[in-house]
Protein backbone atom coordinates (compact mmCIF):
# COMPACT_ATOMS: atom_id res chain seq x y z
CA UNK A 1 0.00 0.00 0.00
CA UNK A 2 2.21 2.56 -1.03
CA UNK A 3 1.34 5.89 -1.05
CA UNK A 4 3.01 8.28 -3.77
CA UNK A 5 4.06 12.00 -4.64
CA UNK A 6 5.38 13.20 -7.80
CA UNK A 7 6.91 16.50 -8.44
CA UNK A 8 7.78 17.53 -11.58
CA UNK A 9 9.18 20.79 -13.19
CA UNK A 10 7.35 21.42 -16.76
CA UNK A 11 5.33 18.18 -16.82
CA UNK A 12 2.72 18.44 -18.84
CA UNK A 13 -0.32 15.68 -18.46
CA UNK A 14 1.19 13.41 -21.19
CA UNK A 15 4.90 13.28 -18.80
CA UNK A 16 3.06 12.97 -14.91
CA UNK A 17 1.31 9.64 -16.13
CA UNK A 18 4.55 8.42 -18.21
CA UNK A 19 6.02 9.16 -14.44
CA UNK A 20 3.52 7.84 -12.01
CA UNK A 21 3.55 4.58 -14.23
CA UNK A 22 7.18 4.29 -14.03
CA UNK A 23 7.07 4.50 -10.41
CA UNK A 24 4.21 2.48 -10.41
CA UNK A 25 5.64 -0.22 -11.98
CA UNK A 26 8.83 -0.18 -10.59
CA UNK A 27 7.19 -0.79 -7.25
CA UNK A 28 5.10 -4.10 -8.61
CA UNK A 29 8.39 -5.18 -9.76
CA UNK A 30 10.91 -5.13 -7.12
CA UNK A 31 8.77 -4.77 -4.18
CA UNK A 32 5.88 -6.91 -5.49
CA UNK A 33 3.28 -4.32 -4.42
CA UNK A 34 -0.42 -5.63 -6.48
CA UNK A 35 -0.81 -4.33 -9.73
CA UNK A 36 -4.37 -2.59 -8.60
CA UNK A 37 -2.59 -1.03 -5.57
CA UNK A 38 -2.26 2.55 -6.86
CA UNK A 39 -2.60 5.71 -5.29
CA UNK A 40 -0.81 8.61 -6.15
CA UNK A 41 -0.68 12.52 -6.42
CA UNK A 42 1.07 13.84 -9.72
CA UNK A 43 1.62 17.63 -9.77
CA UNK A 44 3.36 19.29 -12.50
CA UNK A 45 5.44 22.72 -11.48
CA UNK A 46 5.46 25.71 -14.03
CA UNK A 47 8.69 27.57 -12.72
CA UNK A 48 5.87 30.86 -12.06
CA UNK A 49 3.25 30.01 -9.61
CA UNK A 50 5.08 27.00 -8.54
CA UNK A 51 8.92 25.48 -8.25
CA UNK A 52 10.91 22.81 -7.22
CA UNK A 53 14.48 24.25 -5.63
CA UNK A 54 17.45 21.77 -6.37
CA UNK A 55 21.47 22.31 -6.14
CA UNK A 56 24.39 19.77 -6.93
CA UNK A 57 24.08 17.84 -3.21
CA UNK A 58 26.96 14.50 -4.02
CA UNK A 59 27.96 16.22 -7.03
CA UNK A 60 24.89 14.99 -9.00
CA UNK A 61 24.19 17.52 -11.33
CA UNK A 62 20.25 17.80 -11.89
CA UNK A 63 18.32 20.65 -13.67
CA UNK A 64 14.94 21.34 -14.88
CA UNK A 65 13.83 17.81 -15.91
CA UNK A 66 14.11 17.33 -12.35
CA UNK A 67 11.68 14.68 -10.69
CA UNK A 68 10.57 14.31 -6.82
CA UNK A 69 9.36 11.15 -5.57
CA UNK A 70 8.18 10.61 -2.47
CA UNK A 71 6.76 7.32 -1.44
CA UNK A 72 5.28 6.10 2.10
CA UNK A 73 5.10 2.47 2.82
CA UNK A 74 4.98 0.48 5.07
CA UNK A 75 8.05 -1.09 6.94
CA UNK A 76 9.60 -4.28 5.87
CA UNK A 77 11.74 -3.90 3.25
CA UNK A 78 15.07 -4.93 2.99
CA UNK A 79 18.04 -2.66 1.62
CA UNK A 80 18.41 -4.37 -1.03
CA UNK A 81 15.35 -4.00 -2.21
CA UNK A 82 15.00 -0.54 -1.70
CA UNK A 83 18.26 0.36 -3.88
CA UNK A 84 16.64 -1.82 -6.64
CA UNK A 85 13.40 0.04 -6.35
CA UNK A 86 15.22 2.82 -6.59
CA UNK A 87 17.47 2.29 -9.26
CA UNK A 88 14.38 0.96 -12.16
CA UNK A 89 12.44 4.24 -10.93
CA UNK A 90 15.49 5.72 -12.64
CA UNK A 91 15.38 3.32 -15.47
CA UNK A 92 11.85 3.43 -16.04
CA UNK A 93 11.18 7.14 -15.90
CA UNK A 94 14.07 7.63 -18.34
CA UNK A 95 12.43 4.83 -20.42
CA UNK A 96 8.79 6.31 -20.20
CA UNK A 97 9.63 9.81 -19.75
CA UNK A 98 12.63 10.83 -21.01
CA UNK A 99 13.77 12.27 -17.78
CA UNK A 100 17.54 11.35 -16.93
CA UNK A 101 18.49 9.47 -14.18
CA UNK A 102 20.09 11.89 -12.35
CA UNK A 103 17.41 14.38 -12.28
CA UNK A 104 15.21 11.27 -10.44
CA UNK A 105 15.00 12.64 -6.07
CA UNK A 106 13.43 9.18 -4.58
CA UNK A 107 12.60 9.55 -0.67
CA UNK A 108 11.07 6.12 0.87
CA UNK A 109 9.48 7.03 4.43
CA UNK A 110 8.04 3.80 6.16
CA UNK A 111 4.94 3.49 8.90
CA UNK A 112 3.53 0.86 10.49
CA UNK A 113 -0.15 -1.13 9.67
CA UNK A 114 -1.82 0.96 11.95
CA UNK A 115 -0.87 4.30 10.21
CA UNK A 116 -3.35 3.25 7.27
CA UNK A 117 -7.02 4.22 6.26
CA UNK A 118 -8.11 2.60 2.66
CA UNK A 119 -11.57 4.18 3.32
CA UNK A 120 -14.79 4.06 6.05
CA UNK A 121 -12.27 5.33 8.73
CA UNK A 122 -11.68 1.84 9.31
CA UNK A 123 -7.93 1.01 9.66
CA UNK A 124 -7.74 -2.23 7.62
CA UNK A 125 -4.66 -3.49 8.29
CA UNK A 126 -5.00 -3.84 11.71
CA UNK A 127 -6.23 -6.95 13.11
CA UNK A 128 -10.30 -7.17 14.08
CA UNK A 129 -11.06 -4.24 11.98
Amino acid sequence: MPFVRIDALSADPDRLDALGRAVHDALVETIGIPPDDRFQVLTGHDSTTSTLRYDDYLDVHRDDGIVFVAITLRAGRTPAQKQALYRRIAELAHDYAGTEPRNVFVTLTENESVDWSLGHGAAQYVDGD
